[in-house]
C-alpha cells in the first residue's frame, strides 16, 4: 500500500537526523568561550589514549546488538511461537515497550534537565524556567499532530475512492493476518486496482467493512513504525556523540554495557512495529539500517570532534539538552499511546485477562530493568 504519510515521515526522519548532525558539528566552534571549570573533563579516569580502544569496541558491540535486536523480530515469522498473532510476540513487544517508556522517562528526560540546569549556563533564562519539560510537552503534542494528521490524510485519500493495494506477505497466504495479531478476518480482504476481492465468502458489506478495518490498522502500524524510528534515531545520535566525545574511561565502560542492553531491546520493540507494518523488504532493511548505525555513527562523529568538543560548553549543553527533551517527549508519547495503550485496549488483550497480566508483568520488567540501567548510564 503506497502511503503518502510514510514518504513524508521518511523525509522528516532524514531532515531531523541532518539537523542533529549539523547542530552537533557546530558545537566546537563556540566551545572555547566557556569559562573556568566548565571547559573539560578532569580526574584520574580521563585518559584519551585508553578511551579510544574502548570507543572502537563500543562501536562494534553496539552495532552488533542493534542489528540483532531490530532484525530478530523481522525473522520471527519462521518461528511459529514468535509470529505476530501469537501470545509470546505480544508479551515480548510489551517488554520492549516498557524499555522504550523507561528510556524516555529515566534516561533522556533527566539528562535534558541536568544539561539545561547546569551551572555552566546563565541563570537567566535557563535556571528560571523548566525548558526540558516544556519542550518535551510540545514534542509529545507535535507527535500527536503528525500521528493524527498522517492518518487523516490517508483516510481522506481512501474515501475519494482511489485504489489502494495491500501487499500480501508470505504469511498472509497461510492466514496470519495483515497486521499480525488481529486474526484471519483481516487477511481475507485485499484491494486490487480498485476492485474488491473476497477470499473466504460472505456478504459484500462484511467484505468492505473488514477491508476498511484491515487497511486502517495497517496504516496505524506504518505511522507508528516511522514516528517511533524518528524519536529513536534522534536520541541515538545524541547519546552516541556524547560517548564518542568523552575521554572518561570509567564512564565509557558502564555506558557501553548499558547501551548494548538498551539498543538490543529497544530494537526489538522497533523491529516488532516494522514487522507489523508489512513493509516490503527494501524498506524494512532501510529502517533497520538507520536504527543500527545511528549510535555507532554518533560515536564516530564524537571521536572526530573529541579534540574540540566540550560537553560542558553552553552551546553543547543547550543543543543536546533541547534535542534530548524533544526526543523524550516523542518516546514517551509513542510508548504510552501508540504501543501500550493501543495494545492493551485492542481486542486481543481485552479478550484475555491472563494475557493482560502477563503483558503488564513484561512492561514492568522492561521498564524496571531499563530504569536500573540509569545507575550506570
Amino acid at each position: 500500500m503506497a502511503l503518502p504519510s510514510s514518504s513524508s515521515l521518511q523525509n522528516l526522519l532524514c531532515f531531523i537526523l541532518f539537523i542533529a548532525v549539523v547542530a552537533a558539528s557546530s558545537i566546537p566552534q563556540t566551545a572555547a568561550v566557556t569559562p573556568g571549570d566548565c571547559t573539560a573533563e578532569s580526574g584520574s579516569c580521563v585518559n584519551r589514549s585508553k578511551a579510544l580502544p574502548l570507543k572502537i569496541t563500543a562501536i562494534i558491540a553496539i552495532l552488533t546488538t542493534s542489528v540483532i535486536g531490530v532484525c530478530s523480530p523481522l525473522f520471527s515469522r519462521s518461528v511459529p511461537a514468535l509470529r505476530p498473532d501469537q501470545n509470546l510476540f505480544v508479551v515480548v513487544k510489551a517488554f520492549a515497550s516498557g524499555i522504550i517508556l523507561a528510556t524516555g522517562f529515566m534516561h533522556v528526560l533527566p539528562d535534558s534537565f541536568d544539561m539545561l540546569t547546569s551551572p555552566c549556563l546563565k541563570k537567566n533564562p535557563w535556571h528560571k524556567f523548566p525548558f526540558s519539560g516544556f519542550v518535551a510537552m510540545f514534542s509529545a503534542i507535535i507527535t500527536l499532530m503528525v500521528d493524527s494528521m498522517a492518518t487523516s490524510l490517508y483516510s481522506k485519500k481512501m474515501s475519494t475512492g482511489k485504489p489502494v493495494v495491500i501487499p500480501a506477505s508470505s504469511d498472509e497466504s497461510s492466514g496470519n493476518g495483515v497486521g499480525g495479531g488481529h486474526g484471519d478476518s483481516e487477511s481475507r480482504f485485499q484491494f486490487h486496482g480498485g476492485h474488491h476481492h473476497f477470499n473466504a465468502g460472505g456478504p459484500k458489506e462484511d467484505e468492505e467493512a473488514g477491508a476498511a478495518v484491515g487497511s486502517s490498522q495497517l496504516l496505524r502500524y506504518r505511522v507508528v513504525a516511522m514516528v517511533l524510528e524518528l524519536g529513536i534515531v534522534v536520541h541515538s545520535v545524541v547519546i552516541g556523540l556524547s560517548l564518542g566525545a568523552s575521554n572518561n574511561i570509567c564512564t565509557i565502560k558502564g555506558l557501553v554495557a548499558a547501551l548494548c542492553f538498551h539498543q538490543m531491546f529497544e530494537g526489538m520493540g522497533l523491529g516488532g512495529c516494522i514487522l507489523q507494518a508489512e513493509y516490503k523488504w527494501l524498506k524494512k532493511a532501510v529502517m533497520a539500517f538507520f536504527f543500527s548505525v545511528t549510535t555507532p555513527a554518533g560515536i564516530a562523529l564524537g571521536i572526530g570532534l573529541s579534540t574540540t568538543y566540550k560537553d560542558n560548553s553552553p552551546v553543547a549543553l543547550i543543543t543536546v539538552g533541547l534535542l534530548n527533551a524533544c526526543s523524550s517527549g516523542l518516546l514517551i508519547y509513542m510508548a504510552l499511546v501508540d504501543l501500550l495503550a493501543a495494545e492493551f485496549m485492542g481486542p486481543k488483550l481485552q479478550g484475555s485477562i491472563r494475557l493482560q497480566v502477563k503483558c503488564y508483568a513484561a512492561v514492568l520488567l522492561g521498564a524496571g530493568g531499563m530504569s536500573l540501567m540509569a545507575k550506570w548510564a
